[in-house]
């Protein structure tokens, strides 16, 4: 077996979609790992998350590098923090929310590994207005094999980063 060390300048360059908050870099793609695995990290900005959706395919384990995220796993809410993961196995529905009074980051691994690149590059196109129609988010989803089911998550009034501090 040949191992691969994985250089920096080998990453894809930032996906950035405002409608989202989101900035995203592929950290490995999945022609490194045989279509296994992909890895990517996320810069999200306070108080945007993704809208709620589903994946037919893939399973999204989520590593919070930096912030506090509130997570939506088929209608179960809790806090993840800094140090902390949570999964979102194939066929659950999830969102999640940057509670954090500053840009958050999460390192995501999808098994088994897609083109995050193409589909985050294709989703800031829908996306470039705004959140679209949602007849125009279900054409994209299914071109993917994910359902996007719902909303983005609105922040509690009570995990506010004033109240919190408060």
């Amino acid at each position: 077996m040949q191992t691969e060390f994985l250089h920096g300048e080998n990453n894809a360059a930032p996906i950035d979609i405002p409608a989202i908050g989101l900035r995203l870099q592929v950290r490995i793609a999945p022609d490194a790992t045989q279509a296994l695995a992909t890895l990517i990290e996320t810069t999200d900005q306070p108080g945007f998350g993704p809208p709620q959706h589903r994946h037919e395919v893939e399973t999204e384990v989520f590593h919070v590098v930096q912030g506090r995220y509130l997570f939506d796993v088929d209608g179960k809410q809790t806090i993840v923090s800094e140090g902390e993961t949570i999964v979102a196995k194939q066929g659950t529905t999830h969102r999640f929310i940057n509670i954090d009074d500053q840009p958050s980051r999460l390192l995501v691994l999808i098994t088994p590994g897609w083109d995050a690149t193409d589909f985050f590059s294709e989703l800031r196109d829908v996306m470039a207005n705004g959140l679209p129609d949602p007849r125009v988010l279900k054409a994209f989803g299914d071109k993917w094999r994910i359902d996007f089911v719902g909303p983005p998550l609105t922040q509690p009034a009570e995990l506010a980063p004033d109240a919190l501090s408060a």
